[in-house]
């Protein structure tokens, strides 16, 4: 990770030209690191398990005031041609958060069946029979899997999407930037009905929120695995008023990418991931 060769603004370059979220970096970190006179890399932690890489980098930089700042990067894919991806974080709390988020396979997933696709078994489960000669009958399913089996899965992944969460227990709020962190998420949203300028001009007034995951499920999308993760990032104001984004994750992309959404209502959230799921 060390290049003595490298200068600290060609490392930087580099590193923020990869991460997928560098959008994400406050403001205020980025125009800090313009200063760095060094910086310092090391290999933080490191899983491997089949196909599938993990690994976090600490990376820090002295700054030209006499401070020092540190970026943690999470490395991941999920082995053979995949792309490695890159994702930047300020905190080491946020890059655990965001490797803990990594279920089996995800991003990019594993064909669930192999080589030479496997379309009979879209989804894939602990006990779920893992070829096609496989019988179901063994694992307690019913019957063979096929065509009308793997069209009430579908449908069985749409009413999950738009199935009521259980009950949560109580929020607890946490008073950290929530202003700024209520404006990145606001920012990184591509749908065109995101949240406008009456949101973030009434976020301005939070300072505490709490987020929680409310919804994760993998799909095969126009023939492609994909992942949904719906988030609630709930928002507590000066007034007292508590009011909530939904932040929905994908991967259901022409390319795969991760997509942000966001939403002022869960409702709305839960329709656009149907939505999506639904496009074969």
């Amino acid at each position: 990770m060390n290049d003595p060769h490298e200068t600290t603004e060609t490392h930087l370059e580099r590193l923020l030209g990869r991460a997928l979220n560098s959008f994400d970096l406050p403001d205020a970190t980025v125009d800090r690191l313009g200063s760095a006179l060094a910086h310092a890399s090391s290999l933080h932690s490191s899983h491997h398990s089949g196909p599938l890489d993990r690994a976090t980098y600490r990376h820090a930089y002295l700054l030209s005031d006499g401070s020092s700042l540190v970026l943690w990067e999470l490395v991941h894919s999920t082995g053979g041609e995949s792309a490695e991806q890159h994702e930047l974080y300020t905190e080491e709390s946020e890059v655990r958060l965001a490797a803990s988020r990594l279920p089996a396979g995800f991003p990019g997933f594993a064909d669930p069946g192999g080589p030479g696709g496997g379309g009979l078994f879209p989804f894939r489960a602990s006990g779920f029979p893992e070829g096609p000669d496989a019988d179901p009958a063994e694992h307690g399913l019913p019957g063979p899997i096929g065509l009308d089996a793997g069209l009430d899965a579908d449908f069985a992944l749409l009413a999950a999407l738009m199935a009521t969460p259980p009950a949560e227990l109580p929020r607890m709020y946490v008073p950290d930037n929530s202003a700024d962190h209520a404006r990145r998420v606001l920012r990184r949203a591509e749908n065109a009905d995101r949240p406008g300028e009456e949101t973030a001009q009434l976020l301005r007034s939070a300072f505490a929120h709490h987020i929680a995951q409310v919804f994760a499920r993998h799909c095969r999308v126009a023939g492609k695995d994909a992942g949904f993760t719906l988030y609630e990032h709930a928002f507590l104001l000066l007034d007292g008023v508590e009011t909530s984004l939904w932040e929905v994750e994908h991967t259901a992309t022409p390319d795969g990418r991760h997509m942000c959404e966001v939403y002022s209502a869960e409702h709305t959230a839960r329709e656009a991931m149907e939505l999506r799921a639904r496009v074969r």
